[in-house]
């Protein structure tokens, strides 16, 4: 550590302005809003209540109606947005539930749109919640057809777009997902469909209670072989240059947390649109040891939240938007 010479201090007392709150609120320099957060939610076909899921406590598989309800006050609140995962009734090998015109994310599309007109819905594109064998695409023997899967993705985004989404996301991490989307939403008619793009999704341990709750485990194997190896960060860069290029308005880095360096390094080298997820395991570890004492909850998510917007998030997908939103409202009145 380099020593304060005798020119500086006392001169420079870095502490004169972190002594009351007025002040460290006047040189902050990442703020955190409601606006920047958006809520995934799950929607099960059929459900008559919510279902709480075990790995994921605060955590439910909506209904139709609890997820209107939930949407209700994401808008009341503020929130970014919603993003929707669906669970069907059926799944087979072609995941053919994805896009049909009453699939279930397509109905919970058109009930969030009724339930909260101005909220953002965004989508989930991908095949895992639909297949049988649990895979993001279409099997050609036991491995994942790239091209073939393109097609089917490239149709749930347009049947999402014909619900009312207001963004798509596709998220299987197949080559050339984010130019089959963008081409097959522009011939529909849907030119000014965004999409954002799971541009750095990474083969992340910390996505397992999000599998017990979307029940998309896969039936053999693993995704290791489409999703990103965890020590590499050149490659995210160039995933997500590709993005770009094939017309992504948004890009994302998932998961967040051992993450923040590729976050950093995708808004500095591209200057656009950034988003992140803070995934289930995060959520779920933070839940665990709050539960047991071991941090203060509220200071703990908004001291993660704040990070990834230092270091460079745009939007943060977060199990605790409803949570964090209403901290910093209840922290807003306490400033007046």
């Amino acid at each position: 550590m380099t020593p304060v010479t005798t020119a500086q201090f006392p001169k420079t007392r870095l502490r004169r302005l972190r002594q009351a709150p007025a002040l460290r609120r006047l040189v902050e320099e990442s703020s955190l809003t409601a606006a920047q957060l958006v809520l995934p939610v799950f929607v099960k076909e059929g459900l008559a209540r919510p279902e709480p899921i075990p790995s994921m406590p605060g955590v439910v598989r909506h209904s139709l109606k609890s997820l209107a309800v939930e949407a209700a006050r994401a808008q009341a609140l503020g929130l970014g947005g919603l993003l929707v995962f669906g669970l069907p009734r059926k799944k087979d090998a072609q995941g053919r539930g994805a896009d049909a015109a009453s699939g279930i994310v397509q109905q919970a599309v058109r009930a969030v749109k009724r339930a909260a007109p101005t909220l953002a819905v965004m989508t989930d594109v991908c095949l895992c919640e639909y297949t049988d064998h649990g895979h993001c695409g279409v099997l050609r023997g036991r491995s994942v057809a790239n091209d073939e899967t393109l097609e089917r993705l490239a149709a749930i985004a347009v049947s999402h777009a014909r619900a009312g989404a207001d963004l798509v996301a596709p998220s299987a991490m197949m080559d050339g997902q984010v130019r089959a989307l963008r081409r097959a939403l522009d011939a529909a008619g849907f030119a000014e469909t965004p999409i954002m793009a799971y541009a750095a999704k990474y083969a992340s341990a910390f996505y397992d209670p999000f599998r017990e709750a979307a029940c998309s485990a896969p039936a053999f194997g693993d995704r290791r072989g489409y999703q990103m190896n965890p020590a590499n960060l050149d490659e995210a860069l160039r995933e997500t240059a590709l993005d770009i290029e094939e017309g992504a308005d948004v890009v994302m880095v998932k998961p967040a947390l051992a993450y923040l360096d590729v976050v950093r390094a995708v808004k500095e080298r591209f200057h656009w649109p950034t988003a992140v997820y803070q995934v289930s395991g995060e959520y779920a570890m933070l839940k665990a040891a709050a539960a047991r004492g071991w941090v203060d909850e509220p200071r703990a998510v908004q001291e993660l939240l704040t990070a990834m917007r230092r270091a460079g998030a745009d939007i943060i997908m977060t199990y605790y938007a409803v949570t964090a939103a209403q901290s910093l409202m209840t922290s807003q009145r306490g400033r007046r």
